[in-house]
């Protein structure tokens, strides 16, 4: 089941303009990725701690729809879209009601203590495997 974080939009997030600062849609995402691991249960200090594993972004491929603005409501919404042995690719999108304003496909990669991609351990997996894949949008973001 895909993961929902509520962000609300401060003064700080947006720009001269009065938009959200494109950078901060990644900030917002970084959240909900964090947020949606923890609450599918990795503890990503104790991944560190015991096995000597870290996750890192690999790639991102973002797409901005419509701006967001002071004091907006949105949500970041997390899901998997493909599990593969060391890396995931999680698609996260953010809504403000029900527009989308902003997808973005990330890969993050499981990196040993050594610096190389490794395997990620059976129980992440399956924390992960849980997000599920995103339902009832297509793939420009709508």
């Amino acid at each position: 089941m895909a993961h929902e974080f509520p962000v609300r939009v401060y003064y700080e997030d947006t720009d001269l303009a009065g938009f959200v600062y494109h950078a901060n849609y990644l900030r917002f995402i970084e959240r909900g990725r964090t947020e949606a691991l923890t609450e599918a249960g990795i503890d990503q200090r104790a991944l560190k701690a015991e096995a000597g594993i870290v996750f890192a972004v690999r790639r991102m491929d973002c797409d901005w729809f419509a701006p967001a603005f002071l004091l907006d409501r949105l949500r970041v919404v997390t899901a998997l879209g493909a599990l593969g042995g060391a890396s995931a690719e999680l698609d996260q999108r953010i809504w403000r009601g029900a527009d989308c304003l902003f997808r973005a496909r990330v890969t993050v990669v499981a990196i040993g203590a050594n610096g190389r991609a490794t395997r990620i351990p059976e129980a992440a997996r399956a924390a992960l495997a849980a997000l599920g894949p995103t339902e009832g949008t297509d793939d420009t973001g709508v």
